[in-house]
């Protein structure tokens, strides 16, 4: 028994390498020590930089880091069901004829040649445990007069993409947010320009008047009235995002025209700061893998098939998606200076630009976060995959295509990456706070929680259906016959600059809602 023993274990040994029964311990205890030691000293970094951003009140970030906490936690789900069941995949047989259509390569007639030199299945560096797998999942099926479902060395392979492409999406939207972020903090200098001025609502309005023509914003980006001046405004929209896409008169103007219908009891009202607890908060969901994403994914695995040249194709999508945002971004600029250009000769006061959802896509300024999310993604997924397939199948791979594909590739990439940083991203930060409503992020945290707790105090009231006089469902909170501490406290801070002028009431649930 024991030599059948021996015999076994040596067949398995020759077949797959060394098991664990003969592994030197000292080596198992150096990798376990090396992979335990690399793990806990990421959960530390990401611990500590949950510490700064908490001791630095960045609660946005905080929530952007424990986003991908999540996205970490979910990658290791998928790691652990790939692994736990390859070698069951494996053994699911499909007919041989199915095995052989939509492949993204051309399979060579000689087996045998094409597991020696051309896999797009199989790694450089898998070794022979994954080849002897594969050849004892092969043989299984084979007997059925079957192929498998699926190699071991392949799903291994797509183990290891789905890991490089959640990391690189992560990585490209880190960089994305910090060179966008350092674009828009050298709009602080113009913001404290203007807060140092010794500015009156009262007085300019009395005192002041403008001409409108001769303004800055409207000198900038009113190009006239007419079709062909209509068109010529659509072409100057989409070049003007690759040279100087916002400077201080769009900056100043769009600021007061967002104090002006938002904040007005508060003309020193820091848009900045706002620009910049916004831009972080929506980090939060940018970060992100969604549903759909994944969906995208599967759909574009399923279309890489020999000849197409999908990915070719597929690297024009957050390019084209890109310049249409950016175009329609900086389009909506326009707009609203030809909204006043059209109506005004001159008025008193300091320009002002009237903020609207009529102004952007379907009314919705969210729908170019949505956008944004998906480029990002995109384009994080078509670098990783030109990577993952130079970095295990080499240059020549079928996989990678003709030269001549490969590198608009790449530089289709590059350059998204560098025009969303530079331009789109700051051009969203601030032309989609002129929307109808404003964010969450126009009060810092403790006035946000307040808020928060005060609905979820109103929710609890309508429920239990109090008599008391003022507190019924349709009344809001100015009616109030004998307000509580918190309600004018609330109230206080709508008054201070965070309420809307004609939206007030409009303007508490969405924040309520987002904050839930």
């Amino acid at each position: 028994r024991d030599q059948e023993y021996q015999k076994t274990t040596g067949a398995k040994m020759a077949g797959g390498g060394t098991s664990l029964e003969y592994t030197p311990t000292w080596v198992v205890a150096l990798v376990c020590s090396v992979i335990v030691s690399i793990s806990f000293a990421v959960e530390r970094l990401l611990h500590r930089a949950g510490k700064h951003f908490q001791k630095n009140d960045q609660k946005q970030l905080f929530g952007a880091l424990q986003k991908i906490k999540e996205e970490l936690m979910l990658l290791g789900f998928i790691s652990l069901l790939l692994s736990v069941s390859q070698s069951k995949i494996a053994k699911i047989c499909i007919p041989k004829d199915l095995s052989l259509k939509y492949l993204p390569c051309k399979k060579p007639k000689d087996d045998d040649k094409s597991l020696k030199d051309s896999s797009h299945f199989q790694f450089s560096f898998t070794g022979r445990h994954l080849l002897a797998s594969d050849s004892a999942a092969g043989d299984y099926c084979s007997q059925k007069g079957k192929a498998p479902l699926m190699s071991v060395s392949a799903l291994h392979e797509l183990h290891i993409f789905i890991f490089v492409l959640a990391v690189s999406h992560i990585i490209f939207c880190l960089l994305t947010i910090l060179f966008g972020t350092m674009k828009i903090m050298q709009w602080r200098k113009w913001e404290d320009q203007v807060l140092e001025k010794d500015y009156d609502a009262d007085q300019v309005i009395q005192k002041k008047y403008t001409a409108v023509q001769e303004h800055d914003f409207i000198r900038g980006r009113f190009l006239g009235v007419g079709k062909a001046d209509a068109c010529f405004g659509w072409l100057h929209s989409f070049m003007k995002q690759f040279l100087g896409s916002v400077n201080k008169s769009d900056y100043v103007t769009m600021r007061l025209g967002f104090i002006t219908t938002h904040c007005k009891t508060n003309p020193k009202f820091n848009f900045h700061k706002y620009l910049m607890r916004a831009l972080n908060s929506d980090f939060k969901k940018v970060v992100g893998i969604s549903w759909y994403l994944w969906v995208f994914v599967v759909l574009f695995l399923l279309l890489n098939i020999v000849a197409w040249n999908i990915y070719f194709w597929l690297a024009f999508i957050p390019l084209i998606l890109l310049l249409a945002v950016g175009t329609k971004l900086e389009h909506i600029i326009t707009d609203l200076a030809h909204e006043v250009a059209e109506k005004h000769v001159a008025v008193e006061g300091d320009l002002v630009v009237r903020p609207s959802d009529d102004l952007f896509w379907f009314k919705s300024p969210r729908l170019v976060l949505i956008l944004i999310h998906f480029i990002l993604f995109q384009n994080s997924f078509e670098l990783a995959y030109i990577f993952f397939i130079f970095a295990q199948y080499g240059f020549e791979s079928c996989i990678m295509g003709k030269v001549q594909f490969i590198i608009p590739r790449l530089v289709i990439g590059v350059l998204v990456q560098l025009l969303c940083s530079y331009s789109t991203l700051p051009l969203y930060a601030l032309v989609t706070q002129m929307g109808s409503s404003f964010k969450g992020a126009i009060f810092n945290e403790q006035t946000q929680h307040q808020i928060v707790e005060w609905a979820k105090h109103a929710k609890k009231g309508a429920k239990k259906g109090s008599d008391q006089p003022g507190t019924s469902h349709g009344d809001s909170p100015s009616t109030l016959a004998t307000p509580s501490p918190r309600s004018a406290h609330l109230q206080s801070l709508f008054g201070k600059g965070a309420s809307q002028q004609n939206h007030e009431s409009k303007g508490q649930p969405d924040i309520v809602e987002e904050y839930k």
